[in-house]
């Protein structure tokens, strides 16, 4: 175990190097190269350590047992419980050395083509080519025809083409549902399901509450139409900016904010996060060719986190700032743990990221007496929000969907998948949102559909997760300090069920998504309340 862990630390280490390098300057052929090199010989390295996982499952629960029991596996009995829980799923060893190389050439062949179609992908405004990223960040503009023309110059764009994304997501979901087929998976999502450490019931209870709470989307898309002036709100302006006011945020202003957040919490929680600036742990400027977004680098064997984000001194940059640097202090506390222990399962990898955005926003918040600038601001977070839990778990029902149509009736048509999307959105939106002619093609410039199958609703648990120990720490206070840390130093090395507990939640009660989901539900409520006075 200590040599396997030592050759998996030295893959990741090498392949996060090449993805930190290639992040900084994607336009550089060299550096995208040596990324894709490290890829390749990843998956050479895994085929040639695959005989122990399977080893191991081979032995008899009676063998199993009594090793795990010696005090000299400790360290790793977290991990070996949960590669034997694929055990009911294993092929045999020529099977899955096949099925591991073929990989390249197959569905990761199948997901690369689709990501090259998407980044190829052009939306026609005013006479230019706009990448597509370029023509989604238009839908933020607060002239509404702006908006408009970026939604048509969108569905323009993925009007070529689309015969293709579809032929090849049709063969990406054919070779899901075979891989499942031979493997076992009584479902679409069983897999990712087993590799979340998340039961199927504690999903169903996610999916099934924000479902039931569709209401809360629909009665913020309500509110917002108010605020533009709008009857009623077209899909193009779900992200249109609800205030033309702009304020700016200092690189020194957003540090002080950031840090001061996260030690009102915990001054251990302040002093990791205070070395992130202090050592220049965070790459922050906007620069040409550097990669959009942010992320943070959270398990680099032997190596501090890295924080990657673009900060442009809006709140939004703040708070983005402050997710990713909860995921840094999450990192830097399980690193000890080492590579097989310290990551959390994905379920779980949002938990101080987003409880150090809520904590954050709670002192902006605070620091805010003007009801116009504090509706501003509880418009972004529910936003967010309903970005991340409502959305997300409506994509999902879309999966779903798609997967059990193509199992259940063959080869599904562009048509057929815009028709889905379609239903499944406005499952979500009700009357609240008109949606637009070509709106149902938009399913086919999401990437997670095709790399990563039932990925989505992830987000949504992590989310309502981590807000449900923040709702803990607002009527507990101190209390929940230190068990929050502890679970944050325990990385990846429990079960979700186990984690929770320190909290003391359970991740298989509806009662659990419900409190986050409450939580959401006071935010706007308490922008109904400003929205009203204003008008008043």
């Amino acid at each position: 175990m200590d040599e396997l862990e030592r050759i998996s630390s030295l893959v990741d280490r090498t392949q996060t190097y090449a993805y930190l390098r290639f992040s900084t300057d994607t336009a550089d052929p060299a550096r995208g190269a040596l990324l894709q090199r490290t890829q390749e010989e990843a998956t050479v390295v895994e085929t040639e350590t695959l005989f122990f996982r399977l080893e191991w499952n081979a032995l008899d629960d009676g063998a199993a047992e009594a090793l795990l029991a010696d005090p000299e596996l400790e360290r790793y009995r977290h991990h070996l419980e949960s590669v034997r829980r694929y055990r009911p799923h294993q092929l045999t060893e020529p099977e899955e050395r096949i099925v591991a190389e073929k990989s390249m050439s197959g569905s990761a062949a199948w997901g690369r083509l689709y990501n090259e179609l998407l980044s190829a992908m052009r939306a026609p405004l005013d006479g230019r080519e706009l990448a597509f990223e370029d023509a989604l960040a238009l839908l933020q503009n607060p002239d509404r025809d702006v908006r408009r023309q970026a939604a048509e110059a969108i569905t323009a764009g993925l009007a070529p083409g689309i015969r293709t994304r579809a032929s090849a997501f049709n063969a990406l979901l054919l070779d899901k549902s075979i891989d499942d087929r031979l493997r076992g998976y009584p479902s679409w999502l069983a897999a990712r399901n087993l590799s979340n450490e998340a039961s199927d019931e504690a999903v169903e209870a996610l999916v099934s509450a924000v479902v039931d709470r569709y209401d809360i989307a629909q009665r913020w898309y309500r509110l917002k139409a108010k605020l533009l002036g709008l009857e009623r709100l077209a899909d193009y302006d779900r992200v249109a900016p609800v205030s033309q006011e702009t304020s700016f945020t200092t690189w020194e202003q957003a540090r002080a904010i950031v840090l001061g957040s996260f030690s009102s919490f915990s001054d251990e929680a302040g002093r990791v996060v205070s070395d992130f600036f202090e050592r220049r742990w965070i790459d922050a400027p906007v620069r040409e060719d550097k990669m959009h977004g942010a992320f943070c680098a959270t398990t680099v064997p032997g190596v501090h986190p890295y924080v990657l984000t673009n900060f442009t001194g809006d709140r939004r940059s703040v708070l983005t700032l402050a997710h990713e640097l909860g995921h840094g202090l999450h990192g830097a506390l399980a690193q000890p743990l080492g590579l097989l222990n310290a990551s959390p399962p994905l379920t779980l990898a949002e938990t101080a990221s987003v409880f150090g955005e809520a904590l954050t926003f709670k002192q902006l918040l605070a620091d805010e007496n003007d009801p116009r600038r504090r509706l501003d601001l509880l418009a972004g977070r529910l936003e967010d929000a309903i970005a991340t839990i409502h959305r997300q778990v409506a994509m999902n029902r879309f999966e779903h969907e798609v997967h059990t149509r193509r199992r259940g009736e063959g080869e599904l048509s562009a048509d057929d998948f815009s028709g889905l999307w379609e239903e499944t959105q406005r499952s979500l939106f009700a009357d609240s949102v008109e949606l637009s002619p070509g709106y149902g093609s938009w399913w086919s410039y999401i990437p997670h559909f095709v790399v990563s199958p039932g990925y989505v609703y992830a987000y949504a648990y992590g989310y309502l997760f981590s807000l449900a120990i923040f709702r803990r720490y607002e009527r507990e206070g101190e209390s929940i300090v230190e068990p929050y840390l502890e679970l944050l130093r325990l990385g990846g090395s429990r079960r979700p069920e186990e984690l929770a507990q320190l909290v003391g939640l359970d991740v298989t009660d509806r009662a659990l998504w419900e409190d986050g989901l409450a939580a959401v539900d006071e935010l706007l409520g308490e922008a109904e309340g400003i929205a009203s006075s204003l008008e008043a």
